[in-house]
């Protein structure tokens, strides 16, 4: 199997679990531009349970389109576990979603620094129910196998907030 089929495969799961459980999902991303959108809607069917993606790869875009605080970015950075919960928790109350993930990270090749090295990227689920879960993970490879490795840990990351 490849690893766009894989990444399919999982998609397709986080559409069955989502279906199931009749929940909608909603993702804000940034450093992945979009990519886990596209997993999402590669599926077919996945408008049933799919209301919408916001791509803010600005922190302008990150305050306008999903509330994140200024301050929160000022004080934390684009990519900390605090932006990534506040994303999250955005996208959700911008939308008709019940559950939500959110990832932004450094994906290389520059713009790395002693604190946040390349390849650290941040992640949010949250759930409307106020279940949440804000991991960190360090990838290795280049900007396009960063950002690979993030959009799967999203999707698996949505499985795990469902079977919560």
């Amino acid at each position: 199997m490849t690893e766009d089929e894989a990444l399919y495969e999982l998609a397709r799961e986080v559409g069955q679990t989502l279906s199931l459980q009749g929940r909608m999902l909603v993702l804000a991303e940034s450093c992945t531009g979009g990519w886990v959108s596209h997993c999402i809607t590669d599926v077919p069917g996945s408008s049933a349970w799919f209301d919408r993606g916001f791509v803010t790869y600005s922190n302008r875009s990150k305050c306008e389109l999903l509330g994140v605080a200024a301050e929160t970015l000022r004080v934390y950075g684009a990519v900390s576990g605090e932006t990534v919960r506040a994303m999250a928790v955005g996208a959700l109350s911008h939308s008709a979603a019940n559950i939500a993930a959110a990832v932004s990270g450094i994906a290389g090749p520059t713009g790395g620094t002693p604190d946040k090295p390349v390849g650290t990227v941040w992640f949010a689920w949250q759930r409307d129910d106020g279940i949440f879960c804000v991991q960190s993970v360090r990838f290795g490879g280049d900007r396009r196998a960063v950002r690979r490795q993030a959009v799967r840990v999203a999707l698996q990351g949505i499985l795990d907030v469902c079977r919560d």
